[in-house]
């Protein structure tokens, strides 16, 4: 299905290739895993597998042989090697050309000139297989980080392509989520799909691949077989950098209540001693559509400390951090150290790192986004100590949108982590971060809240929120 010969890849204006040399044979039906470390070439290998280099990513430099389904990837059309191949990217807003579900399952369909008829069985063939809490009519853009990825895997199988290749497609993903997308691959596997997946977080693949490619600074590192890498151990896998087997966190509650949090009830609201020490929420809700998504009489962050805010995709986490920031108008109070903040005030104090970090980049090079958020910082910790501390200090005068997926997240981590603020929101700051950078952007969120704020993290990383995190807070649908 997939073969590559002597494959390297310069991008335009880069000193170094992305890939170098690669031989890769992938066959009709074969499900294979491409690990690595963050900017290896995971998602790069991907782009030339569909085409869209040499064809969308122009000026760079090709070398080598690429045969996708009997097809020369260099010389084809996109729209051919579209056919047979479906794609999911990193972050899937950046491939969504409609507003609904529907529109978005029918969209390559439609330009590919499938007939009216099939279009809608597929589609509704495709909505049937996402989860039950996805309103079939949902604006795309309302919807969260982790609802966008199912939709963005139907669309792409919903033309039944031969090749489907995912990246990183469980990073937004809960529990839940993770055990559909799962089932979804099997099934995809058993019709005769063949399937690769860029990833980090492989153990939901264990029982699936039946090969594992992995990569390193552009070149084919190891590959072992599926059974190979199933009988791996944590000390293989640590010695690669890849992410092993961690069970789930078990942290202490965040003491709430309201229409939207799973328990644990009133306990600990403002004890004695430490009212006014803390991040507080009164009455807060949102409505969107006239419907309630988040609903909090009261909660209780001590500063300090790092709290995971955790929950099935869709039941108002991302919500809930933009109201806190004071991106979010709602109903309510939000008091630090017991002094109430309107929503501006909030804006002032408040960090966010965003799910699609890549909204967030406004500089040109790495060394200046860090610059440029600890402008107004008070003393705090140097930029070169944190470009050190993340593994960023010798991409320092790239530019930023040159970076790879894992390397911006560290990079607006970094950024988070020198402005100094009081209220610091992490939505989803692991996805696309290999096993050693989980650490360092962990590390990094524990001395933000020690250097005295009140940090919330929203993850379904389990990995990340056992050295992250102090408590939880678990919210539900209202």
């Amino acid at each position: 299905m997939i073969r590559l010969n002597g494959v390297s890849w310069t991008y335009a204006h880069a000193e170094a290739p992305s890939l170098r040399d690669v031989d890769l044979r992938v066959g009709p039906g074969e499900f294979v895993a491409l690990c690595g470390a963050s900017g290896c070439g995971k998602s790069t290998l991907l782009r030339v597998m569909n085409g869209l280099i040499p064809h969308f990513h122009a000026g760079g430099a090709l070398t080598g042989s690429v045969e996708v389904g009997g097809l020369d990837a260099r010389q084809a059309e996109l729209d051919e090697l579209g056919l047979i191949t479906g794609t999911v990217l990193q972050h899937p807003r950046r491939q969504f050309f409609t507003d609904t579900v529907p529109e978005e399952l029918a969209f390559a369909m439609e330009n590919f000139g499938f007939p009216p008829p099939e279009i809608r069985a597929r589609v509704a063939q495709s909505a049937a297989g996402l989860t039950s809490a996805l309103p079939r009519d949902a604006r795309l853009s309302r919807l969260s980080g982790g609802l966008q990825q199912q939709i963005a895997i139907a669309a792409a199988s919903a033309h039944r392509p031969r090749l489907l290749l995912l990246d990183e497609p469980s990073s937004n993903l809960a529990a839940d989520a993770v055990r559909q997308l799962a089932a979804t691959l099997a099934s995809s596997r058993a019709a005769g799909l063949t399937i690769v997946v860029a990833e980090h977080r492989l153990r939901y693949l264990r029982d699936l691949v039946d090969r594992v490619v992995v990569l390193r600074d552009g070149c084919v590192d190891v590959e072992w077989s599926g059974d190979e890498f199933r009988a791996l151990g944590e000390t293989a896998l640590e010695r690669r950098g890849l992410r092993g087997d961690v069970g789930p966190a078990c942290l202490p509650p965040v003491a709430a209540v309201g229409a939207s949090v799973v328990e644990p009830g009133a306990d600990g609201l403002a004890p004695d001693g430490r009212v006014g020490s803390g991040l507080e929420l009164d009455g807060v809700q949102c409505r969107l559509g006239g419907k309630l998504v988040v609903g909090v009489d009261r909660a209780w962050f001590p500063i300090g400390e790092v709290a995971a805010i955790r929950g099935p995709n869709g039941v108002g986490k991302t919500t809930l951090a933009r109201i806190v920031v004071g991106l979010q108008k709602a109903p309510g109070q939000v008091r630090l150290e017991g002094r109430p903040l309107s929503r501006r005030a909030r804006q002032r104090i408040s960090g966010i790192v965003m799910q699609d970090v890549q909204r967030q980049l406004f500089s040109d090079t790495v060394r200046g986004e860090i610059e440029l958020a600890a402008e107004r910082a008070p003393a705090g910790p140097s930029v070169a100590d944190v470009l050190s501390e993340l593994d960023l200090a010798d991409l320092a005068e790239r530019h930023p949108l040159s970076l790879s997926g894992g390397q911006q997240q560290r990079l607006v981590v970094a950024a988070a982590r020198v402005a100094g603020r009081r209220i610091v929101v992490f939505d989803e700051p692991s996805s696309g971060v290999d096993r050693r950078h989980l650490r360092s952007i962990a590390d990094q969120i524990r001395q933000t809240a020690a250097a005295g704020a009140a940090v919330l993290v929203i993850s379904h990383d389990e990995d990340l929120i056992a050295l992250a995190a102090d408590r939880e807070l678990t919210l539900k649908p209202v």
